[in-house]
């Protein structure tokens, strides 16, 4: 099901890098906000949320050597700590939005008014989630990274059904990824499979911040998600994480794409009027090849088409055989719209562009 909320949106990726200092966060959270209404797009900062007393095995919880629960319970923020994070995003008139990843955190993600639930890759048959997240009736953005087909259509088959609003990310779930392994072309394939539901593009290659962003818009894509961090603490950035003046970069590049495209291409242009006049000057007008009286008619072995076509004469496009002069003309003068008997007479708007078009002499 398609939902406007997901229209040209940028999905900023915080996840764990505040790495459990507020602060951090805070700050993450106002250079994002800062780049985000500098460009004028619409920005969802993204946060994700676990109950670690329920999430984490009590058993498992002192298995260092376990690299997800470690980082897990590093990274961990209080609820009253991820509720001013989540202020902090509303203040910089961005979306809220988190990724739960446990039935309490998706208890939490209404209980703050999160706007926007993301659906995480790994749990795309998580149906206990799932279902979890549906009764919540809130907008869901799921990734596609390491999915098969069935499962995929299960997944929007069971949201579409519900009438919940469902975009559908293309994703690579490699991190970082390399320029061959985005495979763009996969956001083709989306569309047309699932043509209720907004496609968009999650990305993770560290090498570029422009072009598959505006290969992607021009695919189809109409939201897009990035990892986001910050220089600070001496904490190194992950190279899939893109830094504020990366985004800027992002956005930019967006919005050219989205310039450069133009209106959705579900119907031919209307040429605007600089256009059309541009090209009115290129076409050949009707001339006298000799002296034809009043009363003669023209035909192609009387009149010849040559540049420039002026003001008030009729062209190519407008010439038929046997039209009536209804007065004279002399050789290589032009035969203008006036003089002539013709049903374009009759068409009030056809006889003011006639008038209008080509050089004033």
């Amino acid at each position: 099901m398609r939902s406007e909320i997901f229209e040209s949106l940028f999905v900023l990726e915080l996840a764990n890098n505040h790495w459990g200092k507020l602060d951090r966060g805070l700050k993450i959270v106002q250079d994002f906000g800062q780049v985000a209404r500098f460009n004028a797009v619409r920005a969802a900062m993204k946060l994700q949320f676990r109950d670690v007393d329920t999430f984490i095995h009590k058993d498992f919880r002192d298995r260092s050597d376990i690299r997800y629960i470690k980082k897990t319970l590093d990274t961990h923020l209080s609820w009253a700590e991820l509720r001013k994070l989540v202020d902090a995003v509303r203040h910089w008139n961005m979306l809220t939005m988190a990724t739960p990843f446990d039935e309490v955190s998706v208890d939490k993600c209404v209980e703050f008014g999160i706007q926007i639930i993301k659906l995480a890759s790994s749990d795309i048959k998580d149906w206990l989630l799932i279902e979890k997240i549906a009764k919540t009736r809130k907008p869901v953005i799921m990734s596609t990274g390491g999915s098969n087909l069935r499962d995929l259509d299960d997944v929007v088959s069971f949201f579409n059904k519900r009438d919940i609003p469902l975009a559908i990310n293309h994703c690579v779930s490699v991190y970082p990824s390399q320029d061959n392994e985005v495979e763009i072309n996969q956001i083709d394939f989306l569309i047309k499979r699932y043509p209720d539901n907004v496609i968009g593009y999650s990305t993770h290659e560290y090498t570029d911040w422009k072009t598959s962003v505006t290969l992607a818009y021009a695919k189809g894509a109409r939201t897009f998600e990035r990892h986001v961090d910050i220089e600070q603490d001496g904490i190194p950035v992950s190279p899939y994480c893109s830094l504020p003046e990366n985004i800027d970069e992002w956005f930019k590049a967006f919005l050219k794409a989205e310039e450069m495209c133009g209106a959705p291409g579900v119907a031919k242009r209307i040429p605007p009027e600089k256009e059309i006049r541009y090209l009115d000057a290129l076409v050949r007008g009707v001339y006298a090849k000799e002296t034809i009286e009043p009363g003669g008619a023209l035909h192609q072995d009387n009149v010849y088409l040559a540049v420039p076509l002026l003001k008030g004469q009729i062209s190519c496009r407008e010439l038929m055989n046997g039209e009536i002069l209804l007065n004279g003309v002399e050789a290589d003068k032009p035969i203008m719209f006036d003089m002539i008997d013709s049903p374009y007479a009759h068409d009030s708007k056809l006889s003011a562009l006639i008038r209008e078009r080509g050089l004033d002499v």
